[in-house]
């Protein structure tokens, strides 16, 4: 009951942190897809690797591809907010919702990210990062084909509620969780893992459609992240995806985390 409480609790604080709806002639602007960009700003994220994966996502934005991407969509614009997460309570909306129809209001987007450098903070509650995304998805006021929550992080869930149920409640509204796993780093810490694509395939993803693209070295973030989203934007597939050896072992999703009374 409590996690049900604490999750409704994120969902209402994430709806005020969006702002206002955005509508016309008081109905709600139409876009293909409105997506939640929640990044991992936790301790294990090193400064020089929030810079360039802050980097990536400036690059993104700024890329033709992606601007390209965007048009070619049946109504041919969409939703985005970008916000930072760690521990359990700590989620910030770095760039609120922004409504993106083309090359100068995605520009746009990448210089409010170049003047919000990013910050770091203890824990990693990706059940959390889920839980507040939703809430700014109920509150953005937009009528979207698709609603995307795009988690990115270097290690397990190790604080909150569950991650399962953190994504089963947000795939159960109908919302599709994307992964970009950070594998950049040899595990070394107690909260690391080694199969950390493993774990956001089986415990993170989610939804119709759901993939995730594992990073294994720093000169693959730009291009890792704007294959992203070019695909979450196109809403179809633009590259492999990891398959799913026949009789491969499934992830651990308890690895990182603790029994936890809040817990159902």
């Amino acid at each position: 009951m409590r996690s049900r409480v604490a999750a409704l609790l994120a969902c209402l604080l994430a709806a005020m942190a969006a702002g206002p709806p955005v509508r016309a002639a008081d109905a709600p602007v139409e876009v293909d897809v409105a997506l939640v960009l929640a990044v991992d700003v936790s301790l294990s994220m090193t400064g020089d690797e929030q810079a360039v994966q802050r980097e990536g996502y400036v690059e993104a934005f700024r890329n033709p591809a992606v601007h390209k991407a965007i048009r070619q969509g049946m109504v041919g614009r969409i939703a985005v907010t970008y916000v930072e997460w760690a521990g359990v309570g700590n989620q910030r909306v770095v760039v609120p919702w922004t409504l993106i129809a083309g090359a100068e209001e995605a520009a746009g987007f990448a210089e409010r990210l170049v003047q919000s450098p990013p910050r770091r903070s203890t824990w990693t509650s990706i059940a959390s990062a889920i839980d507040f995304s939703a809430g700014l998805l109920a509150g953005s006021g937009f009528e979207a084909t698709r609603r995307v929550i795009d988690v990115s992080g270097d290690g397990p869930n190790n604080q909150g509620r569950s991650v399962t149920r953190a994504r089963d409640d947000a795939v159960g509204q109908g919302i599709v969780i994307n992964g970009l796993p950070l594998m950049i780093r040899e595990p070394s810490g107690p909260w690391d893992i080694k199969d950390l694509d493993r774990y956001y395939r089986d415990c993170v993803i989610g939804g119709s459609g759901s993939f995730m693209v594992p990073v294994r070295e720093r000169d693959q973030f730009a291009a890792a992240i704007r294959t992203k989203i070019i695909r979450e934007v196109a809403g179809r597939e633009t590259g492999p995806l990891l398959q799913r050896a026949q009789g491969e072992p499934r992830a651990n999703c308890l690895i990182g985390e603790r029994p936890n009374p809040d817990w159902d």
